[in-house]
């Protein structure tokens, strides 16, 4: 593979209605496009989840632009990689910046995957021709407009539901779910919003309204808690924000930390970390299932890819692509099936194309830059 251009670009989309989480409220999402164009004329593109501001973790859009424009790029020239593989012993040397390194990844494995006439879920040993999913609920303004939100939901096709808990805000808008909905199968997300101190209050609620995974409870350094919470319990105890490499898994799985694990390409620095993340995770007993981070279109057919792979077992985040944008960026967006699962495209990489007036319109600055005579 000849890589002549990568190409940056930041978006901005709209989203259907604001979405709450322990980090705040998002009702515009802003993120990164990174394209990577062959000296064949072939394209492969890439989503960095980074958000504006630095809340998930420590990275934002301006910082991975950064990342790409002067460390990347520069080191792309003095070192042209000819793969997949040599673009990620490229970014090796360079710490943390994971979000901007996976996107670059997805962008040259899908090129690769176009060039090889593959789907990039064939490229990545997926089996699965239809993946299911479910939907992540933000907090809402009452109780009861949470639960009409679920019935929803639950209305559209999406049989997993899982909702956004804070201190405050777990107790009460649980019951009002198990009141309407009381068979559903039910996860919360907590975002790092409990003290480690909490873990008797949660096993209490969780245990009573019939919780199935408690995810991310406790801060991320906070291992410790999620083993004593995890001890005995009903439910099962997911870890997100805490595991960005195999050390931090390692650790949580030494601690019987972690029962199930979400993967984020993005968290973790790129899809074939990820998958090696999640056969890890399952080899220590857990499961693993694909998370979402308001992909656009492209990120979303990455996630969908790679979720298709058998060593994630549970439905993923990742949704229809109307459950949060009305204008999406593809001329053919993801759309939920009657059974609650979406369709693994079979194209050439990542098997969607951008739509481009869409695209244009949402696209706010670009740059691209040469990377070979």
């Amino acid at each position: 593979m000849r890589y002549r251009s990568l190409c940056v670009e930041q978006l901005e989309l709209p989203l259907v209605e604001p979405f709450e989480t322990s980090f705040g409220v998002e009702l515009r999402r802003q993120f990164l496009l990174v394209s990577v164009a062959s000296s064949e004329g072939l394209v492969g593109w890439g989503e960095c989840v980074a958000t504006r501001d630095p809340l998930y973790n420590e990275e934002s859009t301006a910082s991975a632009w950064a990342f790409v424009q002067e460390n990347v790029v520069p080191r792309w020239r003095r070192h042209p990689p000819m793969s997949v593989d040599g673009v990620r012993r490229l970014m090796q040397p360079f710490r943390g910046n994971r979000m901007a390194k996976s996107a670059i990844e997805q962008a040259a494995l899908d090129l690769e995957a176009r060039a090889s006439r593959r789907s990039l879920a064939s490229w990545l040993g997926g089996r699965r021709r239809r993946i299911e999913v479910g939907v992540s609920v933000g907090i809402q303004s009452t109780p009861t407009a949470l639960a009409r939100r679920v019935g929803a939901y639950l209305e559209e096709g999406y049989h997993r539901i899982k909702v956004k808990v804070m201190p405050g805000w777990d107790a009460r808008p649980l019951a009002a779910i198990r009141r309407a909905y009381p068979a559903i199968e039910l996860w919360v997300d907590a975002n790092q919003g409990y003290p480690a101190t909490a873990v008797t209050s949660i096993r209490a609620w969780a245990e009573r309204y019939e919780v199935r995974q408690v995810e991310q409870p406790f801060p991320e350094r906070a291992l410790a808690a999620h083993a004593a919470l995890a001890r005995n319990a009903s439910f099962r105890v997911c870890l997100d924000e805490s595991v960005v490499d195999a050390d931090s898994l390692e650790e949580a799985i030494r601690l019987r930390a972690v029962q199930s694990l979400n993967v984020k390409a993005g968290r973790v620095g790129g899809p074939l970390e990820g998958i090696a993340l999640a056969r890890r995770a399952t080899r220590s007993g857990a499961v693993a299932w694909v998370g979402g981070m308001l992909e656009s279109g492209i990120g979303r057919a990455h996630s969908v890819a790679l979720a298709s792979h058998p060593v994630f077992s549970l439905p993923g985040d990742i949704s229809a692509s109307r459950r949060y944008y009305r204008e999406e960026i593809l001329e053919r967006p993801f759309v939920l099936n009657a059974d609650g699962t979406l369709d693994v495209p079979t194209g050439a990489g990542i098997g969607v194309e951008l739509d481009r007036r869409a695209h244009r319109r949402a696209v706010r600055r670009r740059r691209t830059y040469a990377l070979a005579p």
